[in-house]
């Protein structure tokens, strides 16, 4: 079941998260073990050859795990390894688990905790989540090169172990997604569209951030700041999903996304910009004859109405007198099981698809 942390904002729906398991096929792949001291770890982070693929959930660790983990490697102690997956087409070592431990000793080697804010200020990292007795309380990594120097040389030649690994059949990195899915090194997990976006990182997932950012699309979430577990950027590719393919929709819904987002990953330019319009165009429309957070009829965000309301109107256009028709439609008994029942049953999807077009389309 997904946790209050994953659907902040959104109204939670039992059969959504029955959804969430899946069966994937059969993979063969390697793996094999790599140490990594941690100062040839930063720097072929530094270089690209190891990198955080797509745009992954942010840096969410506070300053005493962070401090903890570079404690750690200080006295000696053992530290889970990360994941990393070869990626032959791009010559990259991609991280699929680990990135909080990685960043971590990332962010310290370079003196700063975390990304720069808004105004490109950043925080300077030092150690003060270890008790105040620790010989490294309060000290950067400057201090250590300056006052501590087998401290200091003893963090830069700690090891971090690594397992690689490699997908051999079928031909392509589609493992990755239950990879990342079923990894848990005693981190947060990664979820949903945060897996897609490492796995199927390039031009269409570059579109979907963008988009999420948009002001009216925002109204309509119903919340100026970006999900932290990224379920506003799933809902645009939900959307994309059902507008373009949804006459082939088949359950799960997780995999339906996921293989439009594969689909898709390398979208030109002149269809990232159609796409771009049609969802401005559509969320304009949408604030303009329903208001704001028009999706969020009994508590949170309904995401089975809004995948049926958004696309039917995205396809068919605002016609006649919509915003009595759509109180007319939210209030059906068979479309409030349509979108608070079995949601992702392909019969139960296309009945709130024709519930939709039948109240919305004059």
């Amino acid at each position: 079941m997904m946790t209050t942390d994953y659907n902040d904002g959104l109204e939670d729906i039992q059969s959504e998260n029955n959804d969430l398991e899946a069966t994937p096929a059969e993979y063969e792949v390697i793996t094999y073990p790599a140490d990594f001291t941690l100062e040839g770890l930063v720097s072929k982070f530094k270089k690209g050859s190891m990198t955080v693929p797509g745009f992954q959930r942010n840096y969410v660790w506070n300053i005493k795990q962070a401090s903890r983990l570079i404690e750690s490697f200080l006295l000696g102690l053992p530290v889970p390894a990360i994941f990393l997956f070869t990626d032959d087409a791009k010559n990259k070592q991609l991280v699929i688990d680990g990135q909080q431990r990685l960043m971590t000793v990332v962010y310290f080697l370079d003196g700063y905790f975390g990304e720069p804010d808004a105004n490109g200020r950043r925080k300077v990292f030092k150690l003060t989540g270890l008790n105040e007795k620790s010989p490294y309380y309060n000290k950067t990594y400057a201090d250590l090169e300056e006052s501590n120097q087998a401290a200091f040389n003893k963090l830069n030649d700690s090891v971090l172990r690594a397992f690689v690994i490699k997908q051999i059949t079928p031909n392509g990195n589609t493992s990755v997604y239950h990879i990342f899915e079923r990894l848990n090194t005693g981190g947060t997990q990664l979820v949903g569209q945060e897996i897609r976006n490492c796995v199927y990182h390039g031009p269409f997932n570059d579109l979907l951030c963008k988009l999420n950012g948009y002001e009216n699309w925002r109204k309509i979430f119903g919340n100026v700041t970006p999900h932290k577990r990224q379920k506003d950027v799933e809902l645009i590719l939900r959307f994309f999903a059902f507008y373009e393919k949804g006459n082939e929709y088949e359950r799960p819904i997780k995999d339906f996304m996921s293989n439009y987002m594969r689909d898709n990953q390398e979208i030109t330019e002149v269809r990232s910009q159609e796409l771009e319009a049609l969802f401005k165009e559509t969320c304009d429309n949408v604030v303009a004859t329903l208001g704001d957070k028009p999706f969020h009829i009994w508590s949170g965000l309904n995401v089975a109405a809004f995948d049926s309301i958004f696309t039917t109107l995205a396809i068919h256009g605002f016609k006649g007198d919509l915003a009595k028709q759509y109180a007319s439609l939210i209030v059906d008994e068979d479309f409030v099981k349509g979108v608070r029942g079995a949601t992702a049953d392909e019969s139960i999807v296309e009945l709130r698809m024709q519930l939709a077009k039948q109240y919305l389309v004059a």
